[in-house]
């Protein structure tokens, strides 16, 4: 199998309700499948892994064998076996993991299409599963999910312990079925419940409108298998309608992530050279460098602006981070997720699998992303809720203008952002008013 750069966010696996997960590196086999949601990368094992001393097994097969043995109630070898992997596995990280063969063998299946969920990308975060970003349009952005949320219960459950894999297994299930997250908010006195509908959430990744003076608009939801293709074909119609090509604006608010080599590619049509992102790691495997190069793409000379807001994560953080470091774009909006760690999914010979963190990854200038986030150039806040209404409540009055084709990206590409639209997002006026008056002169607030 030749290896190739695929993902997740992480970070996560993009299984529509997705794990967030940072950049992965999966040891192929042959019934592989592309895990989406953070970045990844298929890659074979370099060497083999070193024995253990003979004294470290006799004490683990001695343990085993007297829980076998004596144990109140019969456990298997099999039961046993694989609690001493997971019981060594919960002594990482939070995002480390082990999958039996049938958890690995639904991850493998279901990360192959359209599946039902209630869109949010979750990670743990200090070991508490956390919602990086709610997708638009799906069902839990209709019920005002926000990133950062705490998931403290699903279906009445603690999550306390809980590892990723379960998560997702507990959130899943079938279109029109309900699931109930508890969910614990900066702000909210308790603990609240949100019933949620399952549905079949189909994702586009890019959007485009175009602006009065020349600005293109691009917003990327995810970083999908034909993302790259998608963009370059409304680049090129944004050269063939705006004459002059002023400004592009990149809007990559809650973005929870996608394929790596999409990030990259994408990243790429802006730069003609220079790194875009690099990971280290303890073995040398897992260094990795990704560069720009010139070639056949669509020239966009035109200054750019990227927007992000702590929705925006993984793979969507290479791309503002490395536009960010190469000087290619202005960065505004709020920080970011902060979702840099690498993992390697290696399957076992028994059909199971490890999930390990194995390395961070960097934006060009050598800044961790991990826990740290992209810091805008200029810190803009989102809109204020109105006094009275709830964040559900104006989501499903967002969702109400998106059904009747009147939301920001529902109308032709071609047809102007209006004046009144931009009041009503003052980050994007915000954007479009440096692309107007640019180059800027001076940063409205400096990040510290």
């Amino acid at each position: 199998m030749t290896p190739r750069k695929i993902a997740g966010g992480f970070a996560g696996l993009f299984l529509i309700l997705a794990l967030c997960g940072g950049l992965f590196l999966w040891q192929p086999v042959p019934t592989a499948a592309d895990f989406r949601g953070a970045p990844v990368q298929m890659t074979a094992l370099s060497q083999p892994v070193a024995p253990v001393a003979d004294a470290k097994l006799r004490v683990l097969a001695q343990a085993l064998a007297l829980v076998e043995e004596q144990y109140v109630e019969p456990k298997t070898p099999k039961d046993l076996i694989y609690g001493a992997i997971q019981g060594a596995v919960s002594t990482l990280d939070s995002h480390s993991s082990f999958m039996n063969p049938e958890e690995y063998r639904e991850l493998q299946i279901e990360t192959k299409g359209k599946f039902s969920g209630i869109g949010i990308e979750i990670t743990l975060k200090d070991r508490i599963l956390t919602v990086v970003s709610p997708i638009e349009g799906t069902p839990a952005y209709r019920m005002g999910l926000q990133a950062g949320d705490q998931i403290v219960k699903i279906n009445g459950a603690p999550t306390k312990n809980m590892s990723l894999t379960e998560a997702v297994k507990a959130i899943r299930g079938p279109k029109g079925s309900k699931v109930t997250l508890t969910i614990n908010r900066e702000g909210f006195a308790q603990p609240k419940d949100f019933a949620i509908v399952r549905e079949i959430i189909p994702i586009r990744s890019v959007k485009a409108r175009i602006i009065d003076g020349g600005i293109g608009y691009i917003r990327l939801a995810n970083f999908q298998d034909q993302t790259d293709q998608d963009l370059q074909a409304y680049l090129k119609k944004m050269q063939q309608r705006l004459t002059p090509f002023k400004g592009l604006i990149l809007d990559l608010r809650n973005d929870p992530g996608g394929l790596l080599e999409q990030a990259v590619r994408v990243t790429d049509e802006f730069l003609s050279s220079g790194l875009i992102v690099y990971t280290e790691g303890r073995s040398p495997q897992q260094n990795m460098r990704f560069y720009a190069h010139p070639g056949k793409k669509i020239e966009v000379p035109a200054p750019m602006v990227v927007i992000i807001n702590e929705g925006s994560a993984s793979a969507s953080e290479i791309v503002a981070g490395a536009l960010k470091d190469q000087k290619r774009a202005i960065v505004i909006g709020t920080k970011s997720f902060g979702k840099g760690s690498v993992q390697t999914i290696i399957p076992l010979e028994d059909g199971s699998a490890l999930r390990l963190t194995t390395a961070l990854f960097h934006t060009p200038s050598g800044a961790t992303i991990q826990d740290k986030g992209i810091v805008p150039d200029e810190v803009v806040q989102e809109p204020e809720i109105p006094v009275g209404k709830s964040l559900q409540k104006v989501r499903e009055e967002s969702l109400s203008k998106h059904m009747r084709k009147e939301g920001l990206t529902d109308k032709p590409w071609s047809q102007p952002i209006a004046a009144a639209e931009l009041d009503q997002d003052p980050q994007l006026k915000r954007a479009v008013e440096m692309l107007r008056n640019w180059p800027p002169k001076k940063l409205a607030q400096q990040p510290k």
